[in-house]
């Protein structure tokens, strides 16, 4: 009795033991520098960034917990990494679409930035070479004057074929210039397509007006597409905008009083709103 008293015994205290062990490997924190995964369309594409963003915490950053002169993983934990959809320029330097470690060196009155093509690097930068360099190029930081506490990394400015991405922590801001040559590809698809199939006629004329070209081109193309889709409101509504570009304040007020008719007979209040708000900027 006694030595089945002492196995229940032993039994009870290595559950015990086992599930309190259990319970400390399911143990859930929040990560000191948390990963982030930034995504912006951008041109034809997508432009991604994976990163860590490590906190101030009353330290001094750049010069101290980042010395200057050195490289940086650009965040916490393993290597930024950046992926591009399709060929870029940044800053001037050609890249190719693909995946690619984002390494920096800060100094106090320059940046240098590094797209880095070994992916294994990860925050390793001691072993940093510099042959497995795609780009490398400097860069002015600007000071802010709040603090941004958390280490960030956004997309700005964002136009169909460029925009910047944006460091900022502490009180340091770096911003490096995107470009997408997709003039080429846009205006091979339209020649393309707007000429055999009455589909895209919409998105023609949509990017005629946002680049501001042929905005006669960027009309016709508007008109077959409402032709299509009558009660399309939003067509109606690019039609009046382009008729304010070619300068028909008379033509886009009729357009907008269409748009405002066929909006409200889709209980679409916003556009309603747009169309009064051109109506009162072109009516004479």
């Amino acid at each position: 009795m006694l030595q089945k008293l002492r196995t229940l015994t032993a039994a009870v205290i290595i559950a015990a033991t086992s599930g309190a062990s259990l319970q400390a490997q399911q143990l859930k924190v929040p990560a000191p520098s948390p990963l982030q995964t930034v995504k912006q369309a951008f041109a034809l594409s997508d432009i991604s960034i994976e990163y860590s963003r490590p906190g101030v915490k009353n330290r001094v950053i750049f010069g101290d917990i980042v010395p200057f002169g050195k490289v940086w993983r650009t965040g916490a934990n393993g290597a930024t990494k950046i992926t591009f959809g399709e060929d870029v320029k940044v800053e001037g330097n050609a890249i190719p679409a693909g995946t690619y470690a984002l390494y920096t060196i800060p100094n106090k009155d320059s940046w240098e930035i590094i797209i880095y093509k070994d992916l294994t690097l990860g925050g390793d930068v001691a072993n940093y070479k510099k042959e497995n360099d795609l780009a490398h190029f400097t860069v002015k930081p600007k000071a802010l004057n709040d603090k941004v506490e958390t280490f960030t990394i956004n997309f700005t400015d964002i136009t169909p074929g460029s925009l910047n991405i944006e460091l900022t922590w502490e009180k340091t801001r770096v911003v490096l210039a995107v470009v997408s040559d997709i003039e080429p590809k846009i205006m091979k698809a339209i020649e393309t397509n707007v000429v055999n199939d009455n589909r895209p006629y919409f998105q023609a004329a949509s990017y005629y007006y946002e680049t501001d070209k042929d905005l006669v081109k960027a009309s016709e193309w508007i008109d077959k597409a409402i032709a299509n889709n009558p009660k399309a409101f939003w067509m109606v509504m690019l039609k009046a905008k382009i008729q304010v570009k070619q300068k028909d304040q008379k033509g886009a007020v009729v357009s907008a009083e269409k748009v405002i008719a066929l909006a409200t007979e889709a209980k679409n209040d916003d556009y309603v709103a747009q169309a009064q708000k051109l109506i009162a900027e072109n009516k004479k």
